[in-house]
């Protein structure tokens, strides 16, 4: 419940003190330099398999293909040069704080995984299905402590943090990963 708590106030402070200005600055860019909808929505797996759209800015041209999931190394020419910048910073992900204020995701959490991935990396660890039990979040120890997964080794690789976060659950360590991930978007280590 402190969770929850935590996760509407941090949340709705950051809808009304950033995205309502960032928003529309964003939306701007985006729609000049592409043509397209400055918001990207796609079908991950929450908590206990719930399948939940998370949103994002959009940081690529074009429409990936539907029934062949890629990682976004596999899309990389597709990448606008405002949308790496919206990765080096990972602003492309602010909108996901809508998510964690209406329920479905938490500020901190194994990162959300589509079905397709998230069986793959159960099929090589099947200790990861654990982690359904969690709410999926912005950031992890995995996104910390690993980053973004190109490959389904990395993703085996950031998994395992995950399951330490699994380990470790409690107030303090997601105050820590928060911490840790503020430095991370200051330093521009997205990718």
């Amino acid at each position: 419940m402190l969770k929850r708590i935590f996760d509407i106030l941090f949340s709705l402070m950051v809808l009304i003190f950033v995205l309502s200005w960032m928003t529309p600055l964003v939306a701007i860019i985006i729609v000049l330099s592409t043509g397209e909808r400055p918001f990207y929505k796609q079908e991950r797996v929450g908590k206990r398999g719930k399948v939940f759209k998370i949103f994002k800015f959009r940081s690529m041209k074009g429409i990936p293909p539907v029934n062949d999931p890629l990682l976004s190394n596999e899309e990389s020419t597709r990448i606008t040069i405002f949308g790496s910048f919206l990765r080096k910073y990972r602003i492309d992900e602010f909108p996901q704080f809508y998510n964690v204020f209406i329920g479905e995701m938490s500020i901190v959490g194994p990162r959300p995984e589509r079905q397709f991935f998230l069986d793959l990396i159960i099929s090589h660890i099947p200790r990861y299905a654990l982690l359904q039990e969690l709410k999926p979040g912005i950031t992890s120890l995995g996104q910390i402590r690993y980053g973004y997964a190109d490959s389904l080794e990395q993703m085996k690789l950031r998994a395992r943090y995950d399951l330490i976060y699994l380990d470790n659950l409690s107030l303090w360590t997601d105050i820590k990963i928060i911490l840790y991930t503020v430095l991370v978007v200051i330093k521009g280590k997205g990718k």
